[in-house]
């Protein structure tokens, strides 16, 4: 009996999944990177009125929260260490267990090159990062890899999160786990018709937001406010996504009638680009990745088929 279980043990081992460490750089190293040395920044800093000291604390703690992420990993476990840099080029193996060690954004810019992997978002940081996204506690990464690796345990659950998809009409797609921005590259005057439930109407605006549940506390949130609109927004698991028009004018071609809305799988928002020039679709705020929205060129923005799934504290936290 001890020997057949050490066997299948071993053969667990064998087969354990990689771990993907993902990373961006802090304030200090972008600096260091741009003025080439610690004494060039500081004088940089010390210009503008601001010191160095502040942002070396805080890579320091970024450093040995890391560290420890790093310490909590098995001397045996397969292991790589990804830049968000890099992202766009890596290759993620469908099993690969991701740690997401420093901000919530992080999660988000990681999970658009995601097919279902288990994320795990670590905070090295709880006096700069919030952590509603990335709660936990670089001691927790041992008890986090074996949930994802064994589903084991009972202190984390997952979360499928829904994520927001822009597709051109020639098939390329963008996808967002909190919104996706379709208007000019100025955020003025985008000209476009838009189709929603079988209602159309041809606008000029400041541009749309589709935002997922996720992203309803942001960008979303900020124009519910304002605009005051009462209806709920998704929650993050919804397959729902809620778009809003900015700044809709109306005028003798022009309409502002479909300004808030949903769509949902079979239901999409369509978009039709009426601009000669500086039309673009992108995704969490990422204006360099993006997709030319030009004359000609339409979008259909639907929930993603896959999800983020997301590991977080069995509690209900956050």
């Amino acid at each position: 009996m001890g020997g057949s279980g050490q066997t299948q043990q071993q053969q667990q081992h064998s087969a354990s999944p990689r771990v993907v460490v993902v990373t961006r750089p802090t304030r200090l190293e972008i600096l260091l990177e741009r003025h080439g040395t610690r004494g060039q920044a500081a004088f940089y800093q010390q210009s503008r009125g601001q010191a160095i000291e502040p942002l070396q604390a805080e890579h320091e703690r970024m450093q040995a929260g890391l560290s420890a992420v790093m310490g909590q990993l098995p001397a045996e476990q397969r292991r790589t260490h990804v830049d968000r840099s890099e992202l766009d080029r890596f290759l993620f193996a469908p099993d690969d267990i991701v740690l997401v060690v420093g901000q919530d954004g992080l999660v988000a810019n990681t999970a658009k090159y995601l097919s279902g992997q288990l994320v795990a978002g670590v905070n090295p940081d709880f006096e700069l990062f919030e952590g509603v996204l990335c709660p936990h506690h670089p001691r927790d990464v041992a008890a986090l890899l074996q949930f994802c690796g064994a589903g084991g345990g009972v202190h984390f659950r997952i979360e499928h999160r829904s994520m927001a998809r822009a597709r051109r009409e020639d098939g390329q797609t963008l996808v967002a786990l909190n919104d996706v921005f379709v208007g000019h590259s100025s955020h003025q005057s985008a000209r476009y018709r838009l189709h929603s439930e079988g209602r159309e109407e041809r606008q000029s605006s400041s541009g749309i937001i589709c935002s997922t549940g996720t992203g309803a506390t942001g960008w979303a949130r900020s124009i519910v406010l304002q605009r005051g609109i009462s209806q709920p927004l998704p929650s993050a698991q919804e397959r729902s996504l809620a778009w809003f028009v900015r700044e809709p004018w109306p005028s003798v071609s022009t309409g502002a009638e479909l300004n808030f809305g949903y769509c949902a799988d079979g239901q999409p928002l369509r978009v039709v680009s009426e601009m000669g020039s500086g039309g673009v679709i992108f995704a969490d705020g990422i204006e360099t990745d993006r997709l030319e929205f030009l004359e000609g060129h339409s979008v259909e923005l639907s929930p993603a088929e896959h999800t983020l799934n997301l590991v977080l504290p069995a509690d209900g936290t956050p």
